[in-house]
């Protein structure tokens, strides 16, 4: 058997762009990604499945319909299925997300590259699934 330890800065001093997780991991079905996030992403939901957020550095706001959490290092929480939801990040924040094999970043929002003040689409921030670092 192959044994490895995963170091998360080392990883994720290997990509600078934002939004765009890149897997280290798997767990059966699970996938641990690993993401930088700057700026506001766009509205979307998981319909089926929960999406768990661990702050490494930085601070996230998670912005739902009806509130906001805030989420430092050392922190997480788990997004329900079906809840929607807007991550951003005033200044670089690195986190880790665990979800199933597969999810797209955007959710069931789709991606049609528009950018316009709905964010109702993808807005060009859905990324490439399944890239390993």
């Amino acid at each position: 058997m192959n044994y490895k330890v995963i170091n998360f800065k080392g990883k994720l001093n290997l990509f600078s762009e934002h939004w765009s997780p890149k897997v280290v991991a798997e767990m059966n079905d699970y996938q641990f990604k690993l993401v930088k996030i700057q700026g506001e992403f766009t509205w979307h939901s998981h319909p089926d499945t929960d999406e768990v957020f661990i702050v490494i550095s930085g601070y996230l706001q998670i912005e739902f319909r009806d509130s906001v959490i805030s989420l430092g290092p050392g922190e997480m929480t788990v997004v329900p299925k079906g809840v929607e939801h807007k991550p951003r990040a005033e200044q670089e924040c690195e986190v880790l997300l665990v979800e199933p094999r597969g999810v797209v970043n955007t959710g069931d929002t789709g991606d049609t590259g528009d950018t316009g003040d709905t964010g109702d689409t993808g807005g060009g921030l859905t990324a490439e699934n399944d890239i390993w670092i």
